[in-house]
């Protein structure tokens, strides 16, 4: 797994440091940075990777409940009792504790090390799943989803946050991508696993999404013991880096902000965090992004049910959108670092996604299969535009503690567009293929992409000030 960039950021290191240039820093060749990069990537990515994956299927699984042998009266509206508008304060619950909960975590994250609090978190998540599959009415789902949300809250933001303490800024993206892109394959698995449960139906007196909500809540209880013990927490304390490679760890991140042993949040940081009114441009795009994000996430097999597939065909059909959608990801955002262009790639996949989700609108309700196509075309290009722009909000933080609050606030401005999105696909619209949740999503992307281009545009002019010193507020470059 060697996911080095060849493309270097203005703003970082040389690959080779000079004893003269930083005399307080060991020296480091481009070779054992590789080679160190190489070894981290191994250790951490794919552990990563896991805990999402484990995560988004115990977040996104209730969407399968819903319609899960629906033509039998055994799904969990019809055995929970609850209307369609009582099943959506169930999902906004969800998302209101979400956003709630993000931005402390992050704190206690590098307080009580990353290793301890994910462990924690994933623990307490699985068991809220497993309890869902108990569930006897509207009251005790709702319940259950906002103790869902409070758990799971912390763990993206956290992932993200976890990168900086280990990658420089040029090599975030694609590891981003790596760890965002398992939801993606937990689509995948989800619609395929939810295909397999739903003929347990009635197995032991219970329903088949009880049995979803219990076997997949399960793993990530048994999960959370080996991640307390794997998880490395910072280069400086992992046991299995040699001196020498912590040192070439140090040395790489030096002028990056990110740090272990950094100081933790004061209010002097969030202070000139929250006051810092750029960073606010990539809030409003990551609220936008993230009505998309949620619709698709919680929605996809309601949206390929209305393209006229039963309710277990309707699982096994989401799995080639999501599996298109991994593989995008990833490309784009190995391009991304590779170039060192975030915001063009994110800017281009919101316009692809845009024109997914617009021809859906335009379609008649009956052109089933064109619209499948574009519904991958839409889920491709909505999850892929993410990674890079996570990526390039880390790379224009200056400290550890800006960088951990500003991760934290970002993905919180998200949660609105969040619960937007479970709005947006209205039962009755089912006939007419959705168009307000199509046209809502595609104007919405088109919005990410002009905000992406734009943010691109106020950081090259700012960058020719800082170049010609006419900006003594820089400390360095702006990456984009």
């Amino acid at each position: 797994m060697d996911f080095q960039s060849d493309k270097k950021d203005v703003s970082n290191l040389e690959d080779f440091v000079e004893d003269g240039v930083q005399s307080e820093r060991p020296a480091y060749t481009e070779e054992q940075s590789k080679a160190l990069v190489h070894k981290q990537d191994w250790r951490i990515i794919p552990l990563a990777a896991f805990i999402y994956l484990l995560c988004f299927l115990d977040r996104a699984n209730i969407g399968n409940a819903r319609v899960l042998n629906k033509d039998s009266g055994n799904s969990l509206l019809q055995e929970t009792h609850m209307t369609q508008h009582q099943y959506i304060i169930a999902l906004m619950v969800f998302l209101i504790a979400y956003a709630i909960f993000e931005v402390p975590s992050n704190y206690f994250l590098k307080k009580l090390r990353p290793s301890r609090w994910i462990a924690f978190l994933m623990f307490s998540w699985g068991a809220c799943t497993i309890g869902l599959g108990g569930s006897k009415n509207f009251a005790t789902v709702t319940a259950i989803r906002f103790l869902l949300g409070t758990f799971e809250a912390g763990l993206f933001p956290g992932l993200v946050y976890y990168v900086t303490f280990w990658y420089r800024p040029e090599e975030r993206s694609l590891r981003i991508a790596t760890i965002l892109a398992s939801a993606t394959l937990g689509g995948c698995f989800g619609g395929a696993i939810a295909y397999g449960i739903g003929h347990m139906n009635q197995t032991q007196g219970l329903s088949a999404w009880r049995w979803l909500f219990i076997l997949e809540g399960i793993p990530s209880c048994l999960s959370s013991i080996g991640v307390l013990f794997l998880l490395p927490d910072f280069p400086e304390t992992a046991s299995w880096l040699t001196s020498d490679e912590k040192e070439v760890a140090k040395a790489r991140l030096s002028n990056q902000g990110s740090s272990g042993g950094g100081k933790p949040l004061d209010w002097q940081s969030a202070k000139a965090t929250l006051m810092d009114w750029r960073l606010y441009g990539h809030y409003a795009i990551y609220f936008a992004l993230s009505v998309p994000f949620s619709s698709l996430s919680l929605f996809s097999p309601t949206i390929i049910s209305g393209l006229g597939y039963t309710s277990l065909s309707a699982q096994l059909m989401t799995v080639p959108p999501w599996g298109a959608a991994y593989v995008v990801t990833l490309i784009i955002a190995w391009s991304a670092d590779r170039t060192n262009a975030r915001a063009f790639h994110s800017a281009c996949m919101a316009v692809v996604a845009g024109a997914g989700f617009m021809a859906m609108a335009l379609l008649p309700p009956t052109a089933f299969s064109a619209r499948y196509g574009c519904l991958i075309v839409a889920t491709s290009g909505s999850f892929a535009l993410a990674p890079p722009l996570l990526g390039w909000l880390s790379s224009n933080t200056q400290t550890t503690a800006a960088a951990g609050l500003a991760i934290a606030l970002n993905i919180s401005f998200g949660a609105p567009g969040q619960i937007a999105g479970v709005w947006i696909y209205k039962p009755n619209e089912a006939k007419l293929g959705y168009p307000t949740g199509h046209w809502t999503n595609a104007a919405l992307e088109f919005f990410v992409a002009a905000g992406c281009l734009s943010l691109r545009f106020y950081y090259r002019w700012r960058n020719s000030r800082f170049e010609k010193g006419r900006d003594e507020t820089m400390a360095r470059a702006f990456a984009y």
